[in-house]
């Protein structure tokens, strides 16, 4: 089942698929001609084991950054293992020469045993070569933003289990998709509420602001990137720059934004893709009963949204031990007349 997607500014479009279960023959590939082509190859596909910082191990998210580059989010957790260390990482590709190019890796104290690299976000403006954002969307430990200088690889943690990244309890949050509440049903055992935090991630088209939600909630919340990246200021400040955007109208997978000013939101409760406008109204992009767990989003240079729909909901362990999916899974694109935002 798939989970990211990401179209480059030539129109190359990838797509990856984390190891939680499926054979995964490769966790990031090209769409070409209609085959799914391992990505760069089937070498970096092929991991030793989980701490392999030269392959990859399970990869969540794979997002083309403002210069054209593929950067790959490696979980290192297959089937949701503690990480090791060289098992997360953010790998650079360069389009030109299909080639990775850079290696970031992230020591203990910013990836964690339960730590879980979920989605990345841009702004090449920042420091010598960029700067990088990252939700930790763990479901046993502390979430928080990894933030990342790309010229050093030298990394730090914020909003470090901070109320805005966790999920909400659930007699505060009790999502109904498909018409039945989601909860983890084992097949042994009693329903448990869904317990994972920051997840979905954009940065606005002025790059002063980064969006971030918790999967299991209907809030969202933006932070200062001043305060994310200034490494002098204590967590309290960094939190005081938190705003609570209130009820998105849905619980949602994946953020994104566009170079009009507009935010997405997938909507897995109500199988659609919503929007906010820059003066604060909300509107449906799309609606329709095949878009099962709308999850990640890529607005691309061809005027389109790409959004993954993956049934994320029908698992097994969603679902009393039976393995409700149906093939095949699905990608989708819509129309919406904007382009990326590229903060360069």
């Amino acid at each position: 089942m798939p989970t990211g997607v990401s179209v480059s500014h030539t129109g190359r479009i990838f797509v990856n698929f984390p190891k939680w279960g499926d054979e995964v023959p490769a966790t990031v590939v090209e769409l070409r001609d209609g085959k799914e082509i391992p990505f760069p190859d089937q070498e970096w596909n092929n991991p030793s084991g989980d701490d392999d910082a030269g392959a990859f191990v399970s990869v969540q998210s794979i997002v083309v950054d403002p210069a054209d580059r593929l950067w790959v989010l490696d979980t290192g957790r297959p089937m949701f293992q503690p990480t090791r260390p060289g098992g997360p990482k953010l790998v650079r590709i360069d389009l030109d020469t299909d080639t990775v190019a850079q290696v970031i890796t992230f020591p203990t104290d910013v990836a964690l045993p339960s730590t879980y690299l979920n989605d990345v976000r841009f702004d090449l403006r920042r420091g010598d070569a960029g700067t990088a954002y990252i939700t930790d969307s763990s479901v046993s430990g502390p979430n928080g933003i990894i933030v990342v200088d790309l010229a050093s690889g030298a990394s730090w943690r914020r909003l470090h289990d901070h109320p805005s990244t966790k999920a909400e309890p659930l007699h505060m949050f009790r999502p109904v998709v498909e018409g039945r509440p989601f909860l983890e049903r084992p097949a042994d055992g009693p329903p448990n509420p869904m317990t994972i935090g920051s997840d979905g991630i954009a940065i606005s088209a002025d790059g002063a602001r980064l969006h971030y939600c918790p999967l299991a909630s209907r809030r969202w919340y933006s932070v200062a990137t001043d305060a994310l990246v200034d490494q002098a200021l204590a967590e309290s400040e960094v939190a005081a720059t938190v705003t609570d955007e209130g009820d998105k109208g849905g619980g949602s997978d994946g953020l994104e934004t566009d170079d009009a000013g507009r935010l997405y939101l997938t909507s897995y409760e109500q199988n659609a893709v919503l929007r906010r406008r820059p003066d604060g109204e909300y509107e449906t992009v799309v609606h329709d009963p095949r878009l099962l767990w709308p999850d990640t989003m890529s607005v691309a240079t061809d005027g389109h949204l790409y959004v993954t729909a993956n049934q994320l909901h029908r698992q097994a362990r969603y679902q009393g031990g039976q393995d409700l999916r149906r093939k095949p899974y699905a990608l989708f694109r819509i129309r919406i007349d904007a382009g990326p935002v590229l903060l360069r």
